[in-house]
Formats: structure tokens, C-alpha cells, sequence
């Protein structure tokens, strides 16, 4: 079976943080800034993190899991270590016995 590979241009404009939110750059904000309202020019300034339903769509492209910016970091689970799975191995087996 063939190995899944991250969508490469998606990779390139965004950022994911070590716990797991997603950072990028919100359209229009580069130039032309003096047509726009002082609200609108308040609200680039927001953080720059994406939302839980945004990364959600975007787990299938980078085939890892990520979370939104609403989500508690409880919401992301963590693959065991080889350690912690060798415990829960042993542990496991000493219930069976």
C-alpha cells in the first residue's frame, strides 16, 4: 500500500503549533489597507489561528491530528510511547493471567 502524502501547497501556508492549533495568514491584509475600516483592520490583527471546523477539513490533507482554536488541548490525543505501550502490554497480560 502506497504511503499518504501531506498536500504539499497546503504545508506551505500554514504553520502547526506544538499543540496542535494551526496558524495562517488571513486574506487581504498586505495592501490597499487604507480603503478598509479601522474595525476590519482590528480584526487582522486577531490571532491568527484557525478555526475547529477549518482544521478539521484540513486533517485529511496533512493526515495528522490537529485541533481548532475553540478546542481544549485534551482534545488532541496523543500516540503512546513505546515505553507506555510495552506497560500497557505487560499490564494487559497480567489482567489475562
Amino acid at each position: 500500500m502506497p504511503k499518504n502524502k501531506t498536500h504539499k501547497g497546503l504545508q506551505k501556508r500554514i504553520r502547526v503549533s506544538k499543540t496542535g492549533l494551526i496558524r495562517h495568514r488571513t486574506a487581504g491584509r498586505k495592501h490597499l489597507r487604507s480603503g478598509k475600516g479601522g474595525k476590519k483592520l482590528r480584526q487582522y490583527r486577531r490571532e491568527p489561528f484557525m478555526s475547529s471546523a477549518d482544521a478539521k477539513r484540513l486533517e485529511k490533507l496533512l493526515f495528522r491530528r490537529i485541533r481548532g482554536r475553540e478546542q481544549p488541548r485534551t482534545a488532541l490525543r496523543k500516540s503512546p510511547s513505546p515505553e507506555q505501550r510495552k506497560a500497557a502490554k505487560a499490564e494487559a497480560a497480567k489482567k489475562k493471567s
